[in-house]
């Protein structure tokens, strides 16, 4: 029998994370953190909220993930983001030892990959799970963004 949970199914859950972001005024990208198939964390960008440049999605979902965990490593946890991670967040999940990184959209300017941000050797990294539904929200939100001003 195959198994449900997958990285669309867990992707989705993310991109329901980047819509309240999106519903919030913040930039729209949502993240979960994943372990034995079962979410324990759940975070979108709360940086306009926060007045905060570092709580990017990625960094709240570490934390919450850490909290559910007791501790700070999150080995054998899979992170889905909606968007490729960019310096800090990579940094911070570096630190963190999370075993698998999974992405939607590329960001080819700010993201990891276009920096050449090192990942922990034992994290796994696979990019493009539904890119264009998370690109097409993150377009929607600056289109309306500058309509706004």
């Amino acid at each position: 029998m195959e198994n449900p949970f997958d990285d669309t199914y867990f992707m989705k859950k993310a991109l329901q994370e980047a819509e309240d972001a999106f519903e919030k005024g913040e930039i729209p990208v949502g993240a979960v953190v994943v372990i034995n198939d079962r979410i324990i964390a759940r975070a979108h960008n709360l940086t306009e909220l926060l007045n905060d440049v570092t709580a990017h999605a990625e960094m709240q979902a570490i934390t919450a993930a850490a909290n559910f965990l007791g501790g700070k490593y999150l080995q054998n946890c899979t992170l889905y983001v909606t968007l490729e991670p960019c310096q800090m967040c990579a940094g911070a999940l570096y630190w963190s030892q999370i075993s698998k990184i999974v992405y939607g959209a590329r960001d080819k300017e700010r993201g990891c990959i276009a920096l050449k941000t090192k990942l922990h050797p034992k994290t796994k990294m696979v990019g493009g799970i539904l890119a264009d539904e998370a690109s097409e929200l993150l377009k929607r939100f600056f289109i309306q963004k500058r309509n706004l001003n």
